[in-house]
C-alpha cells in the first residue's frame, strides 16, 4: 500500500522538494512521512493544506489493513536456516534492519526472536547429546533426534506464521518477551 501523502502528492505531479517548500515542512521530513512515519498535530494539518484536502484523508482508516509484505519474505527467509547453519538468525535479520517500515520492523523483530530461542534449544541439545548418549550406553547417534525435531519444529513455525501473516496480518507464532 503506498502512502496517502506519496499518491496525493504524486497526482498533483509535485515533488518531494515541492511539498516540503508549500507546506514550510523539512525535505527530511517529508520524506518520513512518505516512509510511514504517523501524521499527528501541526504536520498533518500543514500537509493537509498543503495537497488540498482535508486531514481525515491522510490519517489510515481502522479497516486499512497495513502491509505486511516484507514480513512474509523474512518469515520465509528462516527457512534458510534449514541448509545454512543459523541462517533462520541472520538473513531474517539484515532483512529486518534494511526494513524502513516499522510493522514490518516489528514483526521481523518477533520472527528472528522465536529463531533464536529455538537455536540456542537445539545448540544445548546437541551439545548436551553426547554426554546422554555415552551414560545411557545408546549406540544411535542421538543428536539427530533433537536436530530433526527442532528444524521441523522452526519449519512448522515459519509455515504457520506465513498463514497468519497472509489471513490476519499478524504472527500467529511469537515469543511474549522481544529481546530484540
Amino acid at each position: 500500500m503506498k502512502n496517502k501523502v506519496k499518491i496525493l502528492r504524486e497526482a498533483r505531479n509535485m515533488t518531494q522538494n515541492e511539498l516540503a517548500e508549500i507546506s514550510g515542512l523539512s525535505l527530511r521530513t517529508i520524506q518520513r512521512i512518505e516512509a510511514g512515519n504517523i501524521l499527528k498535530g501541526y504536520t498533518l494539518k500543514t500537509i493537509a493544506q498543503s495537497l488540498e484536502t482535508a486531514p481525515e484523508n491522510l490519517l489510515i482508516g481502522k479497516n486499512e489493513k497495513s502491509e505486511v509484505e516484507r514480513a512474509k519474505i523474512i518469515n520465509l527467509s528462516a527457512l534458510t536456516g534449514l541448509i545454512i547453519p543459523f541462517g533462520s538468525i541472520i538473513f531474517p535479520l539484515i532483512l529486518t534492519y534494511k526494513t524502513k517500515d516499522s510493522k514490518n520492523r516489528e514483526l521481523g523483530k518477533q520472527i528472528i526472536t522465536v529463531q533464536i530461542f529455538l537455536s540456542l534449544m537445539l545448540s544445548f541439545l546437541m551439545i548436551l547429546s553426547p554426554f546422554v548418549q555415552s551414560a545411557f550406553s545408546i549406540q544411535f547417534p542421538l543428536f539427530l533426534i533433537p536436530l530433526i525435531a527442532i528444524l521441523s519444529v522452526k519449519s512448522l513455525i515459519v509455515f504457520a506464521n506465513g498463514i497468519s501473516l497472509n489471513r490476519k496480518q499478524t504472527l500467529s507464532i511469537k515469543l511474549k518477551h522481544n529481546f530484540l
